[in-house]
């Protein structure tokens, strides 16, 4: 995966709960499975964000929509 790399640190509980889910969902590593849940997570308060007023809406969706205008 390219990209940036960010460290957690993560209590037992989580990690074990982590480390479950990703043998139960088939997932290569508890730190693949960490790098899904937290792009799912990211997803979702995007969706809400964008869900807001429009001047309330997550500033990168906004540089987005400048380009699109300017393209257009």
């Amino acid at each position: 995966m390219a990209g940036r790399k960010i460290e957690l640190e993560l209590s037992a509980s989580i990690y074990a709960d982590l480390e479950r889910i990703a043998e139960a969902m088939g997932i290569a590593s508890v730190h693949e499975a960490a790098a899904v849940g937290l792009a799912q997570w990211v997803e979702r308060r995007k969706s809400e964000l964008d869900d807001r007023d429009p001047d309330e809406r997550y500033f990168v969706n906004e540089a987005l929509d400048d380009l699109i205008r300017k393209k257009s």
